[in-house]
């Protein structure tokens, strides 16, 4: 159908049209509160994930190596994702359905500006012919009424007897003026009635049919557009739904992986005291006259027999090991206050944390030490007897720890049944002659190696090197900037205190302009202003192949 069968309702189809762009509109609006809804939606999700995840280093951290609590951190990441895919609907329908729409709206309102423009156009040149037919028709007729007064008034004069010829003459002339000039008015009223009528047809028969064929067209473009767009809206969240299947089938898996018997053997494991039960209690006779015993099988504090085999808190006599108390005071240095297999764990926790600091300060000794040998080489850089406060102080720490690990390796070992146990009160005395009397290195320190097996003391003699400090030289300081060679990325913080060094963090990237040329140094830039060298060790290099020396920094 064709809407060229209603050219009489032009005004009608202009308010049908924009009524059109008004639902279009709308449902752009829609969409717009849609995908925000999506993108609220998935910053909750992220944000329930982020809450219930576990704080690093705590308490909570630990508890999650139970199965069932890794599969609730499945779980919590599988939301992270799922809300990802939430994030991309609302993407993808701002981009393929709102600002899609968008650009049409505007092409659509400007098309149908122009076609009803034409139409206003062909309207008022139909009027305007209208108005000259009704005007011509006017002075046809006004012309005829004066033709037929002006024959009247001659054909009255010519009867009169008493009037002159001359007169009659007049009135003659006159008469046929009048009615050439009807004569005329009839052939130009004639004229442009001929003109409006072929006017009329081509309005009603051709311009008005083609410009609301235009109309129409754009009217079911829109329709068309706004049923794809409404596909696409289906098409959008589809496109989403294997990966939220997948999301949801990692939780099932999740799920399927908690082992009630793995989980169970954890916490025998986490709360194992190493107690054996005790044996039968003795029965005590008291009717005879005999000393009371204890049975030796029993766990209750003995008196004058040198140190107990386990110590408690409480001071009960004959009490069952599971019912006794534990100590509510300070919890002490050796882990004494736990049951066997839980102080051997705590024991090594703290030997295994102390390695660690070892092997750190020995890099940073390390570090300090080739920093010296730099210096030495090169006097201009720095002052080598400015690192030997340092030095020592690195020294001190690592003689320190190594101390505090003999210390609590005593007390494993001890807990592991590989060394005599010590009374309370040579343990108290260890502790306090620990704490009061700065150690000096044994032979035991010394023999001992570091946890990568590398280490061995042989620093002693390195901090009583000095060596007179001298100023950089000028031209050092006036050099070009040297070309960046690679980038690499800080391992370890270094904190750069003496001259020719650069502070680093850890984690930072930043440009090598010099390779280490075997004195354990790296030359690097952060920017125009700050440069210096760190140790090799601290950093990662990544050297670019292609550059000999052209890559400039920027």
């Amino acid at each position: 159908a064709s809407w060229g069968y209603i050219s009489d309702q032009f005004d009608n189809l202009e308010k049908h049209t924009q009524w059109g762009i008004d639902i279009l509109e709308k449902y752009i609006k829609f969409v717009k509160e849609r995908t925000e809804i999506e993108l609220s939606y998935a910053k909750q999700l992220r944000n329930l994930s982020k809450k219930y995840q576990p704080k690093k280093n705590s308490k909570e951290e630990e508890e999650y190596k139970y199965t069932s609590c890794k599969a609730f951190i499945s779980t919590l990441n599988e939301m992270n994702d799922y809300a990802g895919q939430h994030e991309v609907i609302s993407e993808n329908m701002t981009s393929h359905i709102i600002g899609d729409l968008a650009r049409y709206i505007q092409e659509l309102k400007q098309e149908r500006k122009s076609n009803f423009h034409d139409g206003r156009k062909a309207q008022q040149h139909i009027e305007t012919c209208w108005k000259q037919l009704e005007s011509s028709k006017r002075r046809f007729e006004r012309d005829c009424k004066e033709a037929d007064r002006a024959q009247q008034y001659f054909e009255k004069m010519d009867a009169d007897i008493n009037v002159t010829k001359a007169d009659v003459e007049k009135a003659r002339q006159q008469a046929q003026i009048r009615h050439q000039m009807a004569e005329d008015s009839k052939a130009d009223y004639s004229s442009i009635l001929q003109k409006f009528n072929h006017e009329q047809h081509e309005y009603y028969h051709t311009h008005i049919p083609n410009i609301f064929q235009k109309i129409q067209e754009m009217e079911e473009r829109r329709i068309v557009k706004i049923g794809e767009s409404m596909k696409t809206y289906a098409e959008v969240d589809r496109q989403v739904i294997p990966i939220i299947g997948k999301c949801l089938d990692g939780i099932v898996k999740a799920a399927e992986s908690i082992d009630q018997k793995n989980d169970s053997q954890l916490v025998i494991e986490a709360y194992k005291s190493g107690f054996e039960p005790p044996g039968d209690i003795e029965f005590e006779d008291y009717t005879q006259p005999m000393k009371r015993t204890v049975s030796d099988n029993s766990l209750s504090n003995s008196r004058g027999e040198g140190k107990p085999e386990l110590k408690f808190g409480g001071k009960s006599k004959g009490k069952l090991w599971p019912f006794i108390k534990k100590n509510k005071g300070a919890t002490p240095e050796d882990f004494s206050n736990l049951p066997p297999e839980q102080r051997r764990k705590k024991l090594q926790q703290k030997v295994d944390e102390l390695n660690k600091e070892i092997q750190k300060e020995m890099d940073q000794r390390d570090a300090i030490t080739k920093m010296k040998d730099v210096y030495l080489k090169n006097p201009q850089m720095g002052d080598p007897a400015s690192l030997d406060h340092k030095l020592a102080e690195v020294s001190q720490t690592i003689e320190k720890l190594r101390l505090e690990t003999q210390k609590f390796e005593a007390w494993l070992a001890e807990v592991e049944g590989r060394l005599p146990a010590r009374s309370e009160q040579s343990r108290r005395q260890s502790g306090l002659y620990d704490s009061q009397n700065p150690p000096t290195v044994n032979n035991c320190a010394q023999d001992r190696e570091s946890p990568d097996g590398s280490y061995t003391e042989e620093q002693s003699q390195e901090s009583e090197v000095k060596v007179l400090a001298t100023d950089f030289d000028d031209e050092f300081d006036d050099e070009e900037p040297l070309p960046a060679i690679g980038t690499c990325k800080a391992l370890y913080t270094f904190e750069g205190q003496n001259e020719g060094t650069i502070s680093v963090v850890e984690g930072e990237t930043l440009y090598v302009i010099e390779e280490d040329k075997g004195d354990g140094w790296t030359r690097i830039r952060r920017n125009e202003d700050e440069e210096g060298y760190v140790p090799t060790s601290y950093v990662e290099v990544y050297l670019d192949k292609n550059a000999k020396g052209a890559k400039t920094y920027i």
